[in-house]
């Protein structure tokens, strides 16, 4: 057993990306199992989170949000340094970062000696043009004290750079996303006007990670198949600057004709939606180039939602073959294949049982519990 830990967790903003719906999971995990955790983020909306989580919370007002994307980052990091300035503010055990941004503002708590040290989960790592960025999102992990991943991917990574990491994978609340229709269904439906057809689902909007425009030539090849299709992009809600690969996808759009009334861009979705969004889906679509993990394909599965994902790491490190449709994300007719292949009623019949029973190994209580051992490591005397 380990006694009641006070532990601050820190996340780089309220928007519901993947990065803060894990911190948000894991704190209401860990307050369930008895300890005391207060998520913080900088909210420069005002609205705080987007649900209401069964934790302690800490969104803490910041100023608009600047640009450039350096700029921001900067602002960012000194808003947090702001809040943790007060030592009342920082009356924790432990305290978590899961970005480079909260992680760069814990490294400096730490070499000024306001706080004994911090763990960093590492869910991917970008690549930046500007240098500045690069050298914040270094230090956000060099100068952590131990490490999480979400996935054997960034785990390797981290190892080759000589820093050994718990991977602690991702869960799913499999009681809210279930193949189950509920009250919030119909008026779902409804809202979003789609006509009849199949419906493909894009989570993550319109970025060059999600592989966006790969995607929309994919599409392209399944509507002259399927004149009634439908391909619905939700999400979006981004710190980083998609502007140019957004304009790119646009202009790909009014190239095609035939099948510009069929995309819809609808988003970010409100959180009591996101469960009836999978179920009004056919099929999920997510052969990202690049993932920490892609806890969506989770949600899907749970909600009885065949999903088609990249033939690469990270999706192979907790997918089966024959778990998923795989394509190669580079290869806009290998994604329509995949598409295709998610109708087929025998492909179907076998890919959704077999997704919920991947959803059902992954619980959030795990995902908690794995942190534990660290988590103690970080209350030993050098760190007490």
């Amino acid at each position: 057993m380990i006694r009641p830990l006070r532990i601050a967790m820190l996340t780089h903003s309220t928007n519901p990306r993947g990065g803060v719906v894990h911190a948000m999971h894991l704190s209401e995990a860990l307050t369930a199992m008895g300890h005391h955790v207060v998520l913080h983020a900088p909210d420069s909306s005002g609205r705080g989170f987007s649900r209401r989580p069964a934790c302690e919370t800490a969104p803490f007002r910041v100023g608009p949000t600047p640009t450039p994307m350096t700029e921001l980052v900067e602002q960012r990091i000194s808003d947090y340094l702001a809040y943790f300035a007060p030592g009342e503010r920082r009356q924790f055990d432990l305290y978590h970062a899961h970005d480079g941004i909260s992680g760069n503002a814990l490294a400096t708590l730490k070499a000024k000696g306001l706080i004994p040290g911090f763990v960093r989960t590492v869910h991917h790592i970008d690549q930046f043009s500007d240098p500045r960025l690069m050298t914040l999102q270094k230090r956000s992990i060099d100068q952590a004290d131990r490490f999480f991943t979400v996935s054997a991917l960034w785990q390797d990574v981290l190892k080759a750079e000589g820093k050994p990491s718990v991977n602690v994978g991702n869960g799913v609340d499999t009681a809210r996303f279930s193949p189950q229709s509920d009250e919030t269904d119909a008026p779902l439906r409804k809202k979003l006007d789609l006509p009849p057809g199949p419906i493909f689902l894009c989570v993550g909007g319109i970025e060059a990670r999600k592989n966006t425009l790969r995607i929309l030539d994919a599409f392209a090849q399944v509507r002259a198949v399927l004149p009634n299709a439908q391909l619905v992009i939700a999400g979006g809600v981004s710190l980083l600057d998609h502007g140019a690969y957004q304009t790119a996808f646009r202009t790909r759009l009014e190239q095609l004709p035939t099948v510009r009334n069929a995309v819809h861009i609808i988003g970010a979705v409100a959180d009591r939606d996101l469960p009836a969004l999978f179920r009004l889906a056919d099929a999920l679509v997510f052969p990202s180039v690049k993932e920490g993990f892609g806890l969506v394909v989770l949600e899907a599965m749970a909600s009885g939602t065949p999903v088609v994902v990249s033939s690469i790491a990270p999706f192979t490190g907790y997918l089966s073959a024959d778990d998923a449709i795989w394509c190669d994300p580079l290869n806009p007719a290998s994604i329509a294949e995949a598409m295709m292949l998610s109708l087929a009623p025998d492909i179907r019949r076998q890919l959704i049982p077999a997704g919920m029973e991947v959803a059902a190994r992954h619980s959030w209580r795990r995902t908690a519990e794995a942190h534990l051992n660290t988590y103690i490591e970080m209350m030993e005397p050098a760190h007490a």
